[in-house]
C-alpha cells in the first residue's frame, strides 16, 4: 500500500506535471543507503542554461555558456555540502548558509531564519533546503520550504518539517512549485512520500525519465553509506563539448 500510495504521489507530482520546478528527496534507499535526490527544471534560457557540477562530494550548478548568464546570484550555487555526519541539500545559496551556521555551532533552522524566500517577483520561487544527520539524532530528517505569505509577499513563511524516517526504498520530497502556472503557485501541503526503489542508478533514472522532458535540465543522486562515506551520481540535459 505504502508503494502504490508513493508512485502515485510520484506519477500526479512529478510525472503528470510539467513543472514542479526544483525538488528534493530525502530517504532510504533499498540498499540500506541513505539517499538524496536534487533536481532543476527551467522554462527561461538563463535556468536552462545550466548543468550540475561534481567537485568530490560537493554538487554545485554551472552555466553551460558563462557569456549570456544573468542573475547569476538565483541559479549558481553549491547545491549538496556535508559536514559527516551531517549532509545538505538545498535549491539556492541557503546551503552555504546553512552549512557555514551548523558549522560555527548554530541549527538548521537558526541559519534560515536569516534567509528569504527568492526575490523574483511574481513568482518569488520558494528557498527549499534538506538535512539528512547520521548522529544518531531522534528526527535524522529535515526539510524546509521557505516562501511568500499568501496575504503579503514581502514577508516569509519558513515551515521546517521533521518526518520520521521512512522504511526502506522510501523519501519525502518537496518541490519548489505545485504546478505550471503565471504566476508559479508555491509548493503547499505537507512532503510527498515518494519511492526510492531500486539501486541508486536506477532511482536517478527512474526521477530523470518522470520529469518534463523539455524543462528537466540537470538530476543527481548522493548515496551516503552507514559510514558516512557519499558519492554523486550526476546527470545533465546539456552535455558540454569536450577540446
Amino acid at each position: 500500500m505504502n508503494l502504490d500510495f508513493a508512485y502515485g504521489n510520484f506519477e500526479r507530482h512529478i510525472q503528470k506535471n510539467s513543472y514542479p520546478g526544483r525538488g528534493i528527496v530525502l530517504g532510504m534507499l533499498e540498499s540500506g543507503e541513505w539517499g538524496i535526490v536534487y533536481w532543476i527544471m527551467g522554462r527561461s534560457k538563463n535556468s536552462r542554461n545550466r548543468r550540475f557540477v561534481g567537485d568530490g562530494t560537493i554538487l554545485r550548478t554551472g552555466p553551460i555558456d558563462a557569456s549570456v548568464v544573468k542573475n547569476p546570484e538565483l541559479i549558481i550555487y553549491e547545491a549538496m555540502l556535508e559536514r559527516p555526519p551531517v549532509f545538505l541539500v538545498g535549491n539556492g545559496s541557503q546551503t552555504r548558509t546553512i552549512y557555514d551556521t551548523m558549522g560555527a555551532g548554530g541549527s538548521f533552522d537558526e541559519a534560515l531564519l536569516t534567509r528569504e524566500r527568492e526575490p523574483d517577483a511574481p513568482n518569488y520561487t520558494p528557498r527549499i533546503s534538506g538535512l539528512i544527520a547520521l548522529d544518531g539524532a531522534t528526527t535524522p530528517l529535515m526539510l524546509s520550504i521557505l516562501k511568500a505569505n499568501p496575504a503579503n509577499p514581502a514577508l516569509t513563511d519558513r515551515i521546517t518539517y521533521r518526518p520520521a524516517p521512512p522504511p526502506l526504498g522510501f523519501g519525502y520530497g518537496i518541490t519548489t512549485y505545485q504546478e505550471d502556472g503565471n504566476p508559479l503557485p508555491s509548493f503547499a501541503g505537507d512532503p510527498l512520500l515518494l519511492p526510492l526503489q531500486g539501486s541508486p542508478e536506477e532511482v536517478l533514472e527512474t526521477y530523470w525519465a518522470g520529469l518534463d522532458v523539455d524543462n528537466k535540465v540537470a538530476l543527481a543522486v548522493k548515496v551516503i553509506g552507514v559510514d558516512g562515506r557519499s558519492r554523486l551520481l550526476i546527470r545533465n540535459k546539456v552535455m558540454l563539448r569536450k577540446g
